[in-house]
């Protein structure tokens, strides 16, 4: 399998910690978000959407937005399990999945926040208090909804990974990087550290991909 993939993207990163989750190897593919690579034909052939991830699987089979990705691996390798068994609880999971993929990530990725900037003049401060806004909401019910499912155990939903924990990790990192305080999100902050105590999620990081540069 190849990703294509961009050491910034959230929903890469989900399908990195997928992928190695499932053990399944894969050749990463770096797409320069903010070089513009995206919107070369030869991505586009891939993702007309101009969007990371991609991943080619073999020959005209090529699966883009992480979610679908994610569901897909789910179901070709179920083992080890990333949903739980009662249809409830999967329900529970992909809510909390949808929360940081659907409501948070859309409205701070950097198409996004290059539209805001150009054509509204939005000022640099602005962009941050945009981007700290939607976070902090979205945090915030995650953090809620966490609480509400808490039984003591290390993830989100007890001692066993679910598709939630690969989609909070992510947003939790992002939020860091922008230097978003989480304090007010305790449980939120817990699973995020346990599951960087996992090597999947850690190896899974951007700081460790191959296209993450020297000077940040």
């Amino acid at each position: 399998m190849k990703l294509y993939s961009f050491w910034r993207s959230l929903a890469a990163y989900r399908v990195r910690i997928a992928l190695k989750l499932k053990g399944q190897e894969f050749d990463t593919i770096t797409t320069d978000l903010l070089s513009g690579d995206q919107f070369s034909q030869e991505f586009m052939s891939l993702n007309p959407q101009s969007m990371v991830p991609a991943l080619v699987l073999d020959g005209d089979n090529i699966l883009t937005q992480s979610m679908a990705i994610l569901e897909y691996l789910e179901e070709l390798f179920p083992s080890p399990s990333l949903l739980p068994e009662e249809p409830i609880e999967r329900a529970k999971v992909r809510s909390l999945c949808m929360i940081a993929v659907a409501d948070i990530h859309p409205l701070v990725v950097p198409r996004v926040r290059s539209y805001i900037m150009k054509e509204f003049g939005l000022p640099e401060k602005d962009l941050e208090a945009w981007i700290s806004n939607w976070t902090k909401i979205g945090l915030n019910a995650i953090e809620v909804q966490l609480s509400k499912y808490d039984d003591g155990g290390r993830y989100s939903f007890g001692d066993t990974v679910t598709l939630a924990d690969l989609c909070i990790v992510p947003q939790v990192g992002a939020a860091k990087m922008f230097n978003i305080p989480l304090e007010e999100y305790p449980t939120t902050t817990r699973v995020f550290n346990s599951c960087m105590e996992l090597p999947e999620f850690f190896e899974s990081r951007p700081q460790v991909q191959p296209d993450f540069p020297d000077d940040v």
